[in-house]
């Protein structure tokens, strides 16, 4: 356990989320007291493996709630705020619905938070704030040209923390690249994980344009990047913007790999024309430099992760069930 877990309790929203279900378990092993604040859509099986842990509080309930923020947030050392509607098209789905959990909730959030004598505020943004650069490598102190709703918010979101930072209310704010690899909360959504799906199950990847740029991050990296962050000395981190990605690579690149992990002699790549010329790369340099943080895993491994966790049964049904899925879960629960 180390000195800096000793005592302290954090909050996690969305910590039964894609990323919060790896990194909640890997707090609790650093000796961290846990609150996990979510709604569950995707299951109340997620963090099964450690449920038993005296240390882990779940609760089930909504951002949105600002009298359940007041009965939850007291008590707690630092905040990681992942909840969101996590992806365009499923903000799209509902714009009004993403506006109240992505930016309307986060101006209570913050203020409960400080009000509650919070020491640390830990925001996860997105590296699709910066909208589409020419420039070779993306740094964090280029101009943010969100291209969509969600991204907008998120920039937007940052400017309302920047504002609250004080000596005793540390806000650091992360951007990480598209996550990758496997969880307990599966998404099936993403770049690298859908093409692995589609590898292991049709035997065939295809692949939409493929020049397009797509920084991508091992899940267990970004889960060890909020775990750096609580462990930093207020001064490191103190108001400060740091990208979180690691390989920017092609579409058709990642596919490539893909078909190398899975059989090269079993995968076909088929590549089709598309409007969607989006092309991201971000730079990690910064994260490096001033906070000596650099990444363990690879897309590969990524890839082998899944690949792995198909071969054990632990995906069923990966090409129908909506759990994997985060705008057709969305349409099922139909959430207001």
């Amino acid at each position: 356990m180390s000195e800096q877990s000793k005592n302290q309790t954090v909050l996690v929203t969305g910590g039964a989320g894609y990323v919060g279900s790896v990194l909640v378990p890997k707090m609790l092993d650093k000796g961290y007291r846990v609150k996990v604040l979510d709604l569950y859509m995707y299951g109340d099986h997620v963090l099964d493996a450690v449920k038993s842990n005296p240390n882990l509080e779940q609760i089930k309930g909504d951002i949105r709630d600002r009298a359940l923020l007041e009965k939850v947030i007291p008590g707690c050392d630092s905040v990681i705020h992942l909840a969101c509607i996590s992806n365009d098209p499923s903000f799209e789905l509902d714009p009004t619905l993403g506006k109240s959990i992505n930016y309307d909730a986060f101006f209570d959030l913050v203020e409960v938070s400080k009000k509650s004598k919070v020491g640390r505020f830990i925001y996860a943004s997105s590296s699709s704030v910066y909208g589409i650069k020419e420039e070779e490598n993306v740094t964090e102190d280029l101009a943010l040209e969100p291209l969509t709703d969600y991204s907008k918010y998120k920039a937007l979101c940052e400017d309302v923390l920047l504002k609250a930072q004080s000596p005793d209310f540390t806000t650091v704010i992360i951007r990480p690249a598209t996550v990758c690899g496997y969880s307990p909360r599966l998404r099936l959504d993403l770049t690298v994980n859908i093409l692995t799906n589609h590898a292991v199950n049709n035997g065939k990847i295809t692949v939409f344009g493929g020049e397009q740029k797509r920084p991508n991050i091992h899940i267990e990296d970004m889960a060890d990047v909020y775990l750096h962050l609580l462990e930093l000395p207020d001064e490191k981190v103190a108001g400060k913007v740091f990208n979180a990605g690691y390989e920017n690579h092609k579409v058709g690149e990642i596919a490539e790999m893909v078909r190398h992990v899975v059989g090269e002699d079993k995968i076909e790549i088929v590549t089709t024309p598309t409007d969607d010329n989006r092309s991201y790369h971000i730079s990690s340099e910064k994260i490096k430099r001033e906070l000596g943080f650099e990444p363990k895993h690879t897309i590969e491994d990524a890839i082998r992760d899944l690949h792995d966790a198909f071969n054990d049964n632990k995906i069923p049904d990966s090409m129908n069930d909506i759990r994997y899925y985060n705008i057709k879960t969305m349409q099922k629960i139909n959430l207001k």
